[in-house]
């Protein structure tokens, strides 16, 4: 790369080069062989495939540890927590659950019995599509309004690849991760972006564990030893006049009424299959070595047009352009410096440090980087200012919504639900 990384970025997008990538080897923080568990699918199963790999003969067994959407989330989370510690400033779209109040189980009235806090375009599912953001209000000189309805709100609406500025302004990692408004005002074909950045971590060679459960109560309770019965405050009774009766279900949650439905007692040694039908069962995996592979698509990015008032501009077209490399570059380096947490018993250490490769030129080698968190950060803001420079700019301090009553009432009815029920139900 150039003396400025910015000088090379920015070459880098005004010319023909295909992408900057980084590939990363991982392994097992218990070491080689120590078992990690990847995500688990409906079923309790895993994602697996067979993959063609450089150093492997034969197609070889691979599982997703990591997927595309995960990775996106990660980045994401990685991006806001540089925005809340004041390291940058980027668009923000926030909505502050923080004011409805708290109820305790059994309270009625209106609030929540769990507090949310807030929620950001960063960390919401769909982006600035999200409907946590669509049902939700914005004050507008005095009045709440429906964010949709909102001049910020229409943006979304507005954006398309030969007019990416609306979503450059509220929400520019939409136009890097992906976006699809698909519930918004125009259904399915409302606005729509492909992934420009793309990353995944893959276990490679892997072998499939067994599944195992046991737990030894210290005060050995028996199965047998006695009948439970639900009270009203969702405790139990060994006295059945004090159960709830409520549809006939006198016992605990009503089943046959076991200890073991109040937490007490053994559960006895047992091993679970290692596939069933064939498709692996979330018994953890042993593998010769994870990969985590990103790449941030200049083509993808070079098919984006910023238009100011109209009327478009190449140096404005490469301004934006380079700004979303810069941010994809920052957002990945900063998720990796988090560390690779994934999730219970799936911690990743890299073998080497994190490297990037610029794919310049067809048949000449890539060209090697390497870009730690601050001058990732250097490298956003300084595009950024020249973006400015041009008339390209985008929102820097939070929008700050709140959620419509009926977002409320439906939250609170699921937690209702939840507190209620035990959470023996999931939300789709």
């Amino acid at each position: 790369m150039s003396e400025s990384l910015l000088q090379s970025v920015q070459d880098a997008v005004i010319g023909t080069a295909a992408a900057f990538r980084s590939r990363t080897t991982l392994q097992p923080a218990g070491g080689e062989g120590d078992k990690v568990f990847p995500p688990t699918y409906s079923g309790a199963v895993y994602a697996t495939e067979k993959r063609r790999l450089p150093d492997f003969g034969e197609p070889v067994d691979c599982v997703l540890l990591d997927s595309v959407q995960s990775q996106a989330n990660r980045i994401e989370e990685a991006l806001q927590d540089a925005v809340d510690e004041g390291r940058l400033q980027i668009p923000v779209i926030e909505v502050d659950f923080s004011r409805i109040a708290v109820l305790e189980p059994g309270e009625k009235g209106e609030g929540l019995f769990e507090p949310i806090g807030r929620v950001t375009s960063l960390e919401a599912p769909h982006r600035v599509a999200d409907a946590i953001l669509r049902d939700s209000e914005l004050d507008v000189d005095g009045q709440w309004v429906a964010f949709r309805e909102t001049t910020a709100g229409k943006k979304i609406g507005y954006a398309s690849l030969r007019n990416a500025t609306p979503l450059y302004e509220i929400c520019p990692t939409a136009l890097l991760l992906g976006l699809w408004d698909s519930t918004g005002p125009k259904g399915g074909l409302g606005t729509k972006f492909q992934r420009a950045l793309v990353s995944e971590i893959i276990g490679i060679n892997a072998s499939y564990g067994t599944k195992t459960s046991s737990r030894i109560d210290p005060l050995a309770i028996r199965k047998d030893s006695a009948q439970i019965f639900e009270t009203a405050d969702r405790g139990w009774t060994l006295n059945p006049d004090e159960a709830v009766q409520e549809k006939n279900k006198a016992k605990l949650k009503g089943k046959d009424g076991k200890p073991s439905e109040a937490n007490h007692g053994n559960i006895v040694p047992s091993l679970s299959d290692v596939s069933r039908d064939g498709v692996p069962l979330a018994g953890g995996v042993t593998i010769s070595r994870a990969e985590q592979m990103t790449v941030v698509s200049l083509p993808a990015l070079r098919r984006l047009q910023f238009p100011i008032d109209g009327k478009v501009s190449r140096d404005v077209n490469h301004a934006g352009r380079t700004v979303l490399a810069a941010l994809g570059l920052c957002g990945a380096v900063l998720a990796a410096e988090r560390g690779l947490d994934l999730r219970s018993r799936c911690l990743l250490w890299p073998t080497d440090p994190l490297k990037w490769e610029l794919l310049s030129r067809p048949g000449q080698a890539a060209i090697e980087f390497e870009l730690d968190g601050e001058a990732a950060i250097r490298l956003l803001n300084e595009a950024v200012v020249q973006a400015e420079k041009v008339g390209l700019t985008w929102m820097k301090e939070p929008l700050q919504l709140r959620p419509a009553k009926k977002l409320v009432e439906l939250v609170r009815r699921s937690q209702e639900l939840a507190v209620f029920s035990g959470g023996d139900e999931g939300g789709a």
